[in-house]
C-alpha cells in the first residue's frame, strides 16, 4: 500500500499561525486585566471605565489622539443668539439689618461682566446653603465668559478658608495602591457639616506629578507643577511646588497637576502652545474644564465650564479673582461642583444644570479622589478673613 504523503506547511503559513497564537497568549493577561478592571466597585459605565484602563496601561497617546479628533470635529462656532438668561445657582442672601451692618463681614467683590448688558444676577454672588446665616462658607455665582461666544457659560464658586475645612478623600481606585483607602464618598457622619464637594484632578497615571497624603508620598514631588496643600495649622494654598523631594511634616495633603495657569496673578505665558501639559488632551482644544484658584486673602475659587482651553479656563478663574490657580479635571465624565442647600447632605445641586455628573455622585463610592468642604465655627481653619 502506497503510503500517503502528507503535503508540507508554506513558511509563510506556519510563521502566521506562530504570530497569532503569540498574540493570544500576550493578550490574555491584558483581557484578565480588563475584566478585573470592569469587575470591582464602580460607579460609571463600562465604556468609561474601559477608556480608564486603557490610559491605565499604556494606552493614554491613543485615546487622547482620538479625543482631540472628536473634539476638533465638534468644535462650536463663534457667534449665536445671545442668552435671554442664566442658570439659577444659590439661594437668595437674607436681610441685613442695621445692627448687623455695622459689623463688617468679607465678601468677594462681584465678577464684572464681560457682555453688555449684563443679565440679571450675573456675577452676583449668592449663597450655596439655604441656612448658612450672614456669613456663607460658600458663594455660587455664573457668567459669561467669552463675549466671541456668547452663550458659553462659566460657573465659579467662593470658598471662606476660615469658614470651612477642606479635606481628600481618596477614591475607590484613584490613587492606585493606596492602603486604608477609606469610604471614597462623604462619610454620613461628616455630612451635617459638608457645604461642597469638587473633582481632585488628573490621575496619576496621566498627570505625571506627585502627591502626598497624611505623610506618605503616594507619587514623588515635581518641581515647577501647581500644587495644592494643607497645612496642619488648617491653611490651603497653591503654589508652584520648590522643594524638590523633602516633605515637611506640617503638610497634610499636597496634590499637584500640571503647570501652574495662573501665578502672582499672571497667566501663564505658554498656555496657547506650551509642550508642559502632558499626553492629555490639547491644552487649546474646547471641552468641559474646571480649575482651582486662590484669592490675595487665601479664599478658595472654583471655576468649571464647557468648551474651555486653558487659556480661557485661566481668565475666568482670574476674573474672578484668583491671584494663583491650577487646573483640575477635563471633560463631562469627571468635572463635579456639588453644594448641599441643607444639612445632611440634602438637596444636592450641581453648579451648572449641565454637569454630566449626578449631583448625589460624592454621596456614594466613587472612582475618583475628590474635595470635601466641610463648614466650620472658623476656629478650625485660617486664613479667609
Amino acid at each position: 500500500m502506497r503510503r500517503r504523503e502528507v503535503p508540507a506547511i508554506p513558511v509563510w503559513r506556519r510563521a502566521r499561525r506562530i504570530v497569532l497564537v503569540a498574540a493570544v497568549i500576550c493578550l490574555v493577561p491584558a483581557a484578565v486585566s480588563w475584566v478585573k478592571a470592569l469587575s470591582r466597585p464602580r460607579n460609571v459605565s463600562w465604556n468609561i471605565a474601559t477608556v480608564e484602563w486603557m490610559r491605565g496601561h499604556g494606552g493614554n497617546p491613543l485615546v487622547s489622539q482620538i479625543e482631540n479628533w472628536y473634539y476638533e470635529l465638534n468644535a462650536p462656532s463663534k457667534g449665536g443668539a445671545p442668552l435671554k438668561s442664566l442658570p439659577q445657582v444659590g439661594v437668595a442672601a437674607a436681610s441685613t439689618d442695621a445692627s448687623e451692618a455695622r459689623v463688617h463681614i468679607y465678601r468677594p467683590p462681584p465678577i464684572k461682566p464681560l457682555i453688555h448688558p449684563a443679565l440679571p444676577g450675573e456675577g452676583v454672588w449668592k449663597p450655596a446653603s439655604a441656612t448658612a446665616g450672614k456669613r456663607p462658607p460658600v458663594l455660587l455665582t455664573t457668567f459669561r465668559s467669552d463675549p466671541e461666544y456668547p452663550q458659553f457659560v462659566a460657573g465659579v464658586a467662593w470658598i471662606d478658608t476660615g469658614r470651612t475645612h477642606l479635606t481628600y478623600v481618596p477614591g475607590l481606585a484613584e490613587p492606585p495602591e493606596l492602603e486604608n483607602r477609606g469610604p471614597a464618598e462623604v462619610p454620613p457622619a461628616k455630612r451635617d457639616r459638608i457645604a461642597a464637594t469638587f473633582n481632585g484632578g488628573f490621575p496619576l497615571e496621566t498627570s505625571n506629578a506627585g502627591l502626598v497624603y497624611h505623610g506618605q508620598v503616594l507619587a514623588p514631588m515635581v518641581n515647577g507643577i501647581a500644587t495644592l496643600v494643607e497645612y496642619r495649622d488648617g491653611r490651603i494654598d497653591i503654589r508652584p511646588w520648590q522643594n524638590g523631594e523633602h516633605i515637611s511634616p506640617k503638610i497634610v495633603f499636597a496634590k499637584q497637576n500640571l503647570p501652574p495657569i495662573i501665578d502672582e496673578g499672571k497667566l501663564n505665558p505658554n498656555l496657547s502652545d506650551g509642550p508642559e501639559w502632558g499626553a492629555t488632551v490639547n491644552n487649546a482644544i474646547r471641552v468641559w474644564r474646571s480649575g482651582l484658584g486662590v484669592d490675595k486673602r487665601g479664599n478658595l475659587i472654583y471655576a468649571a465650564a464647557n468648551y474651555q482651553t486653558v487659556e480661557s479656563l485661566a481668565k475666568i478663574l482670574q476674573r474672578a479673582g484668583a491671584v494663583r490657580a491650577m487646573e483640575l479635571d477635563i471633560n463631562e465624565d469627571w468635572t463635579s461642583f456639588i453644594t448641599y442647600r441643607y444639612p445632611g447632605a440634602k438637596e444636592p445641586s450641581n453648579l451648572l444644570p449641565e454637569m454630566f455628573r449626578p449631583s448625589t455622585r460624592y454621596l456614594e463610592p466613587d472612582e475618583r479622589d475628590f474635595f470635601a468642604v466641610y463648614a466650620t465655627d472658623g476656629k478650625e481653619a485660617k486664613g479667609g478673613q
